[in-house]
């Protein structure tokens, strides 16, 4: 097969690393794709958005396969463009994309469907928002409505940081997403991702993982895209899957179902744990990243089957074989990272020859006239596996202190929640 992978950053140097392993795949290309994924297939100079160029592209270059790996392609339709001119396509339609596109969209869905979730309210205009706030109280959250790049969720401590949100989000700092905000009680608890692959109907979930999003260790600092993660995550029980499927992934995908918008793709499910009991945070409508990593990093060459027969809509037969090891992925960022940094600087990996347990996923760096340099926030996943979570902790750090750059930064405490 000819296959193109849509998107640029660390969650599709993971896809490529692992379609790339599978004997179907002849042909890979990547749109834009990274330094990393140039060294496993082909970087192709298109806008991933433009629809009508990636179909172009795909009928240029007899494309068998496309998978969409970031939430901004879905959410322009470019998985209903691909499906209509004819294109095998992992990614939900534009419809369903909106469990993502829209704070407000989900929470009506679990409304409709009775899935648990925080309660809410929604506003357009910044003067009902700030008496929303006040009568409520602190600590609660503020999100931007639409897509922010993962930047417009405040998680506000007290009631001054939540009206500056309210200000942030009505000035203009998100763009067209800040708009409208949805404003949803404080959950204590722990934090969980669940990931879901449906073809519509069928559900089959994938393993569990724990995502750190503060900058700084011991969970301080600003809320960033991820600075690290590990799967499996024990908190997620049996008992607790079956929970989250039953009460909350189920009615919302049946839901969909309902109103002729079915969800085909990965369903993301960040859920909140506490007292035993689910509920749901946010669904996002692909990979996390960087969730995405670790779940390629162990589940290997299969990945490429299982995301064939979600597009196919064969995935009441397919199965994952999953070895029973750990995996954790830490995130190396620039300085300043997620506000103002520099790019371009430098960048000198370690020769990992003979390491098959850990990789070096890129997601902002670029290639310039043969030398490694940053180009963006957050820059390298070095993810590693180990039959211990405590193994494969060890071995990814041992690698991350062997990188050369010094701009950048990490956490050192990815995965304490476990060990």
């Amino acid at each position: 097969m000819n296959i193109l992978i849509l998107g640029g950053g660390g969650r599709e140097h993971a896809l490529a690393w692992a379609i790339s392993q599978n004997p179907k795949c002849d042909r890979l290309f990547c749109a834009p794709g990274n330094a990393g994924i140039a060294e496993i297939a082909e970087c192709v100079r298109i806008d991933p958005e433009d629809s009508a160029d990636v179909i172009a592209f795909a009928g240029e270059h007899a494309i068998d396969f496309v998978v969409i790996g970031p939430e901004a392609p879905l959410a322009a339709g470019v998985a209903d463009e691909l499906r209509d001119a004819g294109y095998l396509t992992f990614g939900p339609s534009k419809a369903a994309a909106q469990v993502e596109a829209s704070k407000a969209f989900t929470k009506e869905l679990c409304d409709a469907a009775g899935a648990p979730t925080a309660a809410y309210a929604r506003f357009t205009d910044a003067a009902p928002a700030k008496e929303y706030i006040a009568a409520q109280g602190a600590p609660i959250v503020i999100k931007a409505d639409g897509l922010a790049a993962g930047k417009g969720v405040t998680v506000a401590m007290d009631e001054a940081t939540a009206l500056t949100a309210i200000d942030d989000c009505f000035s203009g700092a998100f763009g067209a997403a800040g708009a409208e905000v949805v404003i949803e009680e404080f959950m204590d608890g722990e934090e969980v991702s669940l990931f879901v692959l449906t073809d519509g109907t069928a559900m089959l979930p994938l393993a569990s993982a724990q995502d750190h999003k503060r900058a700084f260790d011991g969970d301080e600092g600003p809320n960033t895209g991820g600075m690290g993660a590990y799967s499996p995550a024990p908190v997620l029980t049996q008992e607790l899957l079956d929970q989250a499927m039953s009460r909350i992934v189920a009615p919302c995908l049946a839901e969909l179902r309902d109103r002729s918008t079915p969800f085909s793709g990965v369903l993301y499910a960040g859920l909140m744990i506490q007292n035993g009991q689910a509920r749901l945070v946010e669904y996002n409508a692909r990979f996390g990243d960087p969730e995405c990593q670790l779940l390629m990093a162990r589940m290997g060459a299969q990945a490429l089957d299982l995301l064939i027969a979600t597009a196919e809509g064969n995935l009441a037969e397919a199965k994952v074989a999953w070895a029973d090891d750990h995996a954790i992925t830490v995130v190396l960022a620039a300085r300043g990272y997620p506000g103002s940094y520099a790019k371009g600087e430098d960048i000198g990996l370690p020769d990992l020859t003979g390491q098959p347990l850990v990789q070096i996923f890129h997601a902002g760096t670029k290639d310039v006239e043969g030398q490694l340099v940053s180009n963006g926030g957050r820059v390298l996943a070095v993810t590693a596996r180990g039959d211990t979570l405590r193994a494969a902790r060890d071995l990814a750090y041992s690698v991350v202190e062997r990188i050369d750059w010094p701009g950048g930064f990490y956490r050192t405490d990815i995965g304490w929640r476990a060990l």
